[in-house]
């Protein structure tokens, strides 16, 4: 199964500290080397991004940084793993290291399942069904 973990805090907190970063690294490392991590990354701050937004049938796009979030996404991983257990597992793990290295900063983790193409119709189905009845 895949699972994409989306880490959001406030942006006041900045960039994480070396010894962070170091930690991480090594987490990516022993994930990768397993064959369970296939893609990871840090997003830059919302004021150099811009926002699509459709509203009303009208697509609009607003420069950032974006000051009606309170908590912005800042990183992503996607794993490929045997269940949600383990997807939390890696978490955990990723979010210790925050409390060792970067103990004043406060966040959230959302671990995700992902489906592929062929999921998302087997998971639509059903509910077609019950409207199509």
């Amino acid at each position: 199964m895949r699972f994409m973990t989306i880490v959001k805090s406030a942006e006041r907190f900045g960039f994480p500290p070396p010894a962070l970063i170091d930690a991480v690294e090594n987490l990516r490392l022993e994930a990768v080397g397993k064959g369970v991590m296939l893609d990871t990354g840090g997003l830059a701050p919302t004021a150099t991004g811009k926002s699509v937004r459709l509203r009303n049938g009208q697509l609009s796009v607003v420069d950032g940084p974006f000051t009606e979030s309170k908590e912005v996404v800042g990183g992503y991983a996607v794993f490929e793993l045997d269940s949600l257990d383990e997807a939390v597992e890696w978490t955990r793990r990723f979010m210790e290291l925050h409390t060792k290295h970067w103990p004043e900063w406060e966040g959230t983790t959302e671990v995700r399942q992902m489906y592929v193409a062929q999921e998302c119709v087997e998971h639509q189905q059903p509910a077609r069904a019950s409207v199509n009845a």
